[in-house]
């Protein structure tokens, strides 16, 4: 065989054109690190320990750069995404429809990951946050309070709640935060009926009626010198610091006066059915269920002929508004884009059905704002709906007592009524014996008025008059039976937690009988303290009866059919207009849980005789009611004049302005004797009707009878307050009153 000299050429050539590329190779990569020092070290260097370390120190400080330009890159997305510079086109940090899904997985591990390097700036330390909302009604002024209560749980910065209300959603929310008395809380309220006339032109189909559209009006309505407000929604949940939310104002730029959240419905796509036309908005459109104003500017701006003028032109199309406000607010937008400042959608999670808002928040830390702006509020269809509404029900049913916490570092903004308790408290003797009872007296508890529907049409002959009574969770089945005896007005102060009020508000609502009674009132007074307030509680009843005339009861008593007409006759019969009476209603009882009701006194007068009743008490507390002399009731045709004894309680009709209940009697023992004594003295004639008559249900003997029953300090107490209510007797009717604490010295 030949050899080839070519052979051994190519094949060097081959070899160099090998070792070229090597080489090149090597330079280039030398040339990435460190801005091209070299990593060409000869192969007998590498062996060296020399080597080896200088290696390690040029990775390490390669490694250095590439995490602290990943850094960089991260915390320049995370705060894109945090934050929209202005203009509607800006995206939030939800991706769009078109992106990845492991690009919007990898982008929310990131910002979860990294959520504590780039949180918002908050509200600067004990900075006033003011709060709008709108509330009229009763249900409305009930859904407020859970809002309110998830802005107190989270928040660290002094409040001011701005309330546009009618009458009623005024006189309850007023009373609430009078009692209440949450520290560094302030509250105004505004009239809505003055704002009627500014929104009432504009036909709106919404179901929030005129109301839904007097947030147009919040740069009149509001104070001239108040220049931002988060308005909100009533139905709405906090599940952060609303400081954050405050401090978003920061980033508006010197033309945006308006911050909100896209809407996550396709409401503004206009393809939602055949024929849908929306009013204008830009792409999806914006929800108002949280809204920043920048009042100061937008009054600069003229918001009001603002928001007129766009009124005026778009109903000349579209006839009414289908979502209120926010029909008018998009089509605003929709013409200057340069005036919303766009939030990240957590700031308004909507969780009516259809919308997007799943894409909100893949981190239960992500949450900002849930919004139930559905018709069917926790019923809506959401795959994360049940961790919403657990969240919601969290704040409904939790014990608004426990917000009433200082804000430490702030200073204090007390309230009259709480200065005045805080002395009251410091003047109280902590080593009295009785101390837990005469600090019950002074305690300030909650109340919600009215916290169901009410509806009342005053009498054209000034005689009506209101069954008034108190009570607590386990008497709450005697309200149905109530209702079917009285066909009255009624007023009722129900002691109960705030999670016990959810529970008697779902038992009303699903109660046939308690949903078709407008005319019952219910006063929710709040659990707080040792005892039961029985006698603060009959006085929230007593307050808040309508009627010229009350009938003061207790719950456990059926009152005989018919008694409201009679009562009513017998106002009129016994002149109580111009006389000081008190009408005694005689008490019976019945130890039969089941019992076939009297139809008649004659029918009740058999019973006694069979002995299927009995006059109240004649076992157990006979000077009760002997006062009350049914013997001579049996036989008695016209009413006739009893006088006062010692420990008589009987159930009376009064005017409405009559003494209220000695407060410091709480639990058992005395709470009704006390007021029948204060009647006398103010010389009431007892007068027992002679055909009207209650009868006592069986129960089981309440917690505070049990502590009577069983506690010597318990007695103790009671005989000092007792003697004390005697001395403050003879201060305040004198010489007149002295026959009360003889008779008392004489038991």
């Amino acid at each position: 065989m030949m050899h080839c000299p070519c052979r051994g050429r190519l094949k060097l050539l081959l070899a160099s054109l090998s070792f070229i590329i090597l080489l090149t190779w090597l330079y280039l990569l030398a040339g990435n690190l460190e801005n091209g020092r070299s990593l060409l070290l000869a192969p007998c260097l590498l062996e060296s320990t020399e080597a080896r370390f200088l290696e390690r120190e040029v990775l390490a400080s390669r490694v250095r750069q590439v995490e602290e330009e990943n850094r960089q890159i991260r915390l320049q997305l995370s705060q894109s995404q945090g934050q929209t510079e202005g203009n509607y086109g800006n995206q939030q940090w939800v991706a769009s429809a078109d992106t990845g899904a492991e690009d919007v997985e990898n982008t929310a591990e990131e910002r979860a990951n990294h959520s504590e390097c780039v949180r918002s700036p908050t509200a600067e330390k004990c900075e006033l946050i003011h709060v709008a909302c709108v509330c009229a009604g009763h249900n409305a002024s009930r859904d407020v309070v859970t809002l309110v209560k998830s802005i107190l749980f989270h928040r660290r910065n002094p409040l001011h709640f701005h309330f546009i209300t009618d009458t009623v959603a005024n006189q309850i929310l007023s009373t609430l935060f009078q009692s209440w008395m949450v520290p560094s809380v302030q509250v105004s309220f505004y009239d809505a009926d003055e704002l009627k006339p500014e929104v009432s032109w504009i036909p709106n189909k919404h179901y929030s009626g005129i109301y839904g559209l007097m947030k147009l009006t919040l740069t009149k309505a509001l104070p001239s010198d108040l220049s931002k407000v988060i308005v909100l929604d009533t139905d709405i949940t906090f599940a952060t610091d609303i400081a954050e939310l405050w401090a978003i104002f920061r980033k508006f730029t010197a033309k945006q006066v308006i911050g909100l959240v896209e809407n996550q419905s396709d409401w503004y796509l206009g393809n939602l059915w055949k024929n849908h036309k929306p009013w204008p908005a830009l792409g999806r459109g914006f929800n108002t269920g949280v809204i920043l104003l920048y009042l100061e500017r937008l009054r600069k701006l003229g918001w009001e002929q603002m928001w007129r003028l766009t009124a005026e032109r778009e109903l000349m199309s579209m006839l009414s508004t289908s979502l209120a406000d926010q029909d008018i607010f998009n089509a605003i937008i929709k013409q200057n884009p340069v005036l919303v400042h766009q939030l990240p959608c957590f700031w308004n999670v909507q969780l009516s059905d259809h919308t997007r808002s799943e894409q909100c928040y893949t981190e239960v830390s992500d949450l900002k704002v849930i919004h139930w702006n559905s018709p069917k509020k926790l019923r809506v269809k959401n795959k994360h709906v049940e961790f919403f509404r657990n969240l919601y029900l969290t704040f409904l049913e939790y014990d608004g007592n426990l917000l009433r916490r200082e804000l430490f570092g702030c200073p204090s903004q007390a309230t009259s009524e709480s200065t005045r308790l805080q002395k009251a408290l410091e003047e109280l003797d902590e080593d009295d014996q009785c101390y837990d009872f005469r600090r019950e007296r002074i305690m300030v508890h909650r109340v919600h008025l009215y916290f169901l529907e009410y509806e009342y049409t005053s009498t054209e002959d000034d005689t009506d008059v209101t069954l008034v009574a108190q009570l607590s969770m386990d008497r709450l089945q005697m309200l149905e039976a109530i209702c079917k005896h009285w066909e009255g007005p009624i007023s009722l102060a129900l002691y109960m937690s705030d999670a016990e009020a959810q529970q008697f508000l779902r038992y009303a609502q699903a109660s046939e009988v308690l949903k078709n009674r407008k005319n019952v009132g219910y006063h929710i007074v709040y659990k707080e303290g040792q005892f039961y307030p029985v006698n603060m509680v009959r006085n929230v009843a007593l307050r808040n009866a309508k009627t010229p005339y009350v009938f003061l009861t207790d719950i456990d008593f059926l009152p005989m059919y018919g008694l409201y007409d009679y009562l009513r006759k017998s106002i009129v019969q016994l002149d109580m207009a111009n006389t000081k009476k008190a009408l005694v209603v005689p008490a019976f009882e019945t130890l039969r849980y089941r019992l076939s009701f009297p139809k008649s006194k004659a029918e009740l007068l058999s019973m006694l005789d069979m002995g299927t009743l009995y006059t109240f008490r004649y076992h157990v507390w006979t000077k009760g009611h002997a006062p009350t002399n049914y013997a001579k009731w049996r036989t008695a045709t016209t009413p006739y004049k009893v006088e006062w004894e010692a420990d008589f309680e009987p159930y009376v009709v009064v005017r409405r302005d009559c003494p209220e209940y000695d407060q410091r009697f709480v639990g058992f023992g005395w709470n009704k004797v006390s007021h029948i004594m204060e009647l006398d003295a103010l010389e009431y004639d007892l007068m027992v009707l002679p055909n009207a008559f209650m009868i006592h249900m069986p129960h089981a003997p309440s917690f505070d009878i049990s502590k009577f029953r069983s506690s010597p300090s318990y007695r103790f107490c009671l005989t000092t307050l007792k003697e004390e209510f005697h001395q403050d007797l003879s201060r305040k009717y004198g010489a007149a009153a002295l026959k009360y604490l003889t008779a008392q010295r004489n038991i």
